[in-house]
């Protein structure tokens, strides 16, 4: 069934649902709203539905991060309510009852990988871009993304990946651990059905289960602390140095920051 830019399909008990934003599968307000609703329906055919494909469309991008350009209008209010009902829906897809496999090519950036890192388990393509790119524009990973890095990789590499915006390959990332396996283009959409439906033949209420349990168990804190970051993020919008980042993005020059 489809929705305005993600859909999704049922079949043999997986579902598949598909960001579609092209050219870059760009994470604006509405193509949250969409995902989430998208996951809301594939949950009506629980427990129909044992597991689920998530994947973007084309080849460039699973996610390319957010729309900035709506950035500019933002004050600390205004995105205070933008993020905490993007966490809302990410939170949902981590908590889904059935496991949620990420099928990653191209670009994967910004609120794109936070999404990616909600799923429970990620396969990318060889020519897949991950990273943080947030501080060009002089704000920071504010999904709880972040925080889901550090159930894969130390501290200081997070750091040094967020501080520096830097990407990294498919390779480095399943070095990291970030990433699961690594395909062919061509494969890893394939692969990571073949282990939806691996997944949806074993007993579906030991699953969901165990998915709780190891939830619970990465993530002893629950959601303590993450309406600080929102706060944190919210607040840079009132900056001028974040102004300066999206525009420079937006008019393809540097960013001339003034910490202020």
């Amino acid at each position: 069934m489809p929705q305005n830019n993600a859909h999704y399909e049922i079949k043999d008990q997986v579902a598949v649902v598909t960001i579609k934003n092209p050219p870059l599968n760009c994470l604006d307000a509405g193509t949250k709203e969409d995902i989430g609703q998208a996951f809301t329906e594939v949950a009506r055919f629980r427990p129909g539905v044992r597991a689920v494909v998530l994947t973007g469309s084309g080849e460039r991008a699973f996610a390319a991060g957010a729309d900035l350009k709506s950035f500019l209008e933002f004050d600390p209010k205004a995105a205070k309510v933008y993020l905490s009902r993007s966490q809302e829906i990410y939170t949902a897809i981590r908590d889904f009852p059935c496991p949620v496999i990420a099928a990653i090519r191209g670009y994967c950036l910004g609120g794109g990988l936070e999404l990616a890192l909600h799923c429970d388990i990620r396969y990318a393509a060889n020519n897949a871009r991950l990273g943080f790119p947030e501080v060009n524009h002089s704000l920071f990973p504010g999904h709880s993304g972040a925080r889901s890095a550090l159930q894969h990789i130390p501290l200081g590499k997070l750091k040094e990946l967020v501080f520096t915006g830097r990407l990294i390959n498919a390779d480095e990332a399943f070095r990291l651990g970030l990433v699961e396996e690594v395909f062919e283009p061509h494969l890893v959409f394939a692969k990571a059905l073949e282990l939806a439906r691996e997944i949806a033949a074993k007993g579906p209420l030991g699953v969901t289960a165990a998915k709780k349990a190891l939830n619970i168990s990465s993530d002893p804190a629950g959601d303590q602390g993450i309406e600080s970051v929102i706060d944190l993020w919210a607040g840079l919008t009132a900056t001028s140095d974040m102004k300066e980042g999206v525009r420079a993005f937006m008019e393809k020059r540097p960013p001339e920051f003034k910490a202020k």
